[in-house]
């Protein structure tokens, strides 16, 4: 049953997935009919980002209260919802309002699969879950390319996607007697680590003990290295397409099958990634992935023929893969389990920080400048990213396991 029941939680996580690509796809056609700026998809992105941070935060207290499967199931209805409303909105204002929605659904339900899955399932599940994440991602630009092909039907695109989402919905609403069962089952499984091996040595007591979390060695630098990496994803993921069409000259059909190589580079890469956990460790997967997706972005920023951008938003899309997932599961091994869900908190606020104002900031000065600064900026971001996490690794103890 728990075998079964994981594969409908990925299910649930291709719905996280399907919205986030949808935005950067379609907007050099959208905003064309809507009048708008290439800067406007920034703000629209915020608001659905910063709704997503009010979410999360909020996340714990309702899933208590609730469950983690009803949640689930309310926040896809919701999103569905919102989806619907970006088809039909006649004009920018109502994108706005209806990013609203969609920022609260996302936010909860990510919340709530993360832990669940990290409460019950095995470490590699966490990699997996998040290639389902991509497997979303990706097919949203595939769907959108299908419509704005030839015709600017973006409209029609996000109807597509709507409906996706409305059969996810009608899953998760069979399988919602499954959550507390599944749980159960599980519950008392877990006193090793989920990879099978024993934990690895914590903080020191000074330091996971009696130190307030904020106060922990690294962990400001670990926040900014869950900024810095989201800065990446959501700037390539938001402005690849209209990189391609303002500075390669593609049709803007063909920059977002491009752009979806993207995230199929992330969904292949967390794929795997799971099985690769179970020989290599957390750390050394985030040293290579970083240097991985640094080596992308050069890549974009060289003077080279498009061809080359194709394979850099594939080679970034790779490097990306192992990061966000394996940061995730060091946090006990970095800060020590007594304090670990309060800085999980803090990364993740950092994280939705970075998507959240960070796009709408290289929207800005594109708008005043050219697209073109936009690689120029991600290989910037990435270095911070690597430069930082080689820093915090400086600060843990050894492990057996640590490279």
């Amino acid at each position: 049953m728990a075998t079964f029941f994981i594969l409908i939680i990925y299910l649930a996580f291709i719905s996280l997935g399907l919205p986030d690509s949808l935005l950067g796809a379609a907007w050099p056609v959208m905003r064309l009919e809507l009048g708008a700026s290439i800067g406007t998809a920034g703000v629209i992105s915020m608001a659905i980002a910063g709704c997503t941070i009010v979410s999360s935060l909020v996340s714990g207290g309702i899933i208590r209260r609730y469950g983690v499967g009803k949640i689930t199931l309310a926040s896809c209805v919701l999103t569905a919802g919102a989806l619907l409303g970006f088809a039909w909105s006649p004009s920018l204002i109502w994108l706005i309002v209806f990013a609203i929605p969609l920022g609260l659904g996302a936010g909860t339900v990510d919340a709530g699969l993360n832990n669940y899955v990290a409460v019950h399932y095995k470490a590699h599940h966490m990699s997996w879950l998040h290639c389902f994440w991509g497997v979303g991602a990706t097919l949203g630009p595939v769907i959108m390319a299908s419509y704005i092909s030839g015709q600017a039907l973006w409209r029609q695109g996000y109807l597509a996607v709507a409906a996706i989402q409305g059969l996810l919905v009608l899953v998760l609403l069979v399988s919602l007697p499954l959550w507390d069962k599944v749980a159960a089952r599980s519950r008392g499984n877990h006193n090793h680590s989920e990879d099978g091996h024993e934990p690895e040595e914590q903080a020191p007591e000074s330091e996971s003990g009696t130190t307030k979390p904020w106060r922990i060695k690294g962990v400001k630098i670990s926040m900014i290295t869950f900024l810095f990496y989201c800065s990446v994803e959501a700037g390539v993921g938001l402005w690849g397409s209209s990189f391609l069409v303002g500075m390669k000259n593609l049709p803007a059909s063909t920059a977002a099958e491009w752009v979806s190589l993207f995230f199929v580079g992330i969904t292949v890469g967390r794929m795997i990634t799971g099985f690769i956990t179970f020989k290599v460790s957390n750390r050394a997967l985030i040293r290579y992935g970083q240097l991985t997706a640094l080596g992308g972005t050069v890549l974009l920023a060289l003077p080279l023929p498009s061809g080359f951008s194709l394979a850099g938003f594939m080679i970034i899309g790779l490097g990306l893969a192992p990061i966000f997932p394996c940061m995730l599961h060091e946090t006990p091994v970095r800060f020590g389990k007594k304090h670990s869900q309060s800085i999980m908190g803090y990364q993740m606020a950092a994280a939705y920080t970075g998507s959240t104002f960070v796009p709408p900031l290289l929207g800005a000065l594109a708008a005043y400048s050219t697209i073109g600064i936009l690689p120029f900026f991600i290989v910037v971001f990435a270095a911070i990213m690597l430069i930082c996490t080689e820093k915090l690794n400086r600060y843990l103890i050894k492990s057996p396991r640590a490279i």
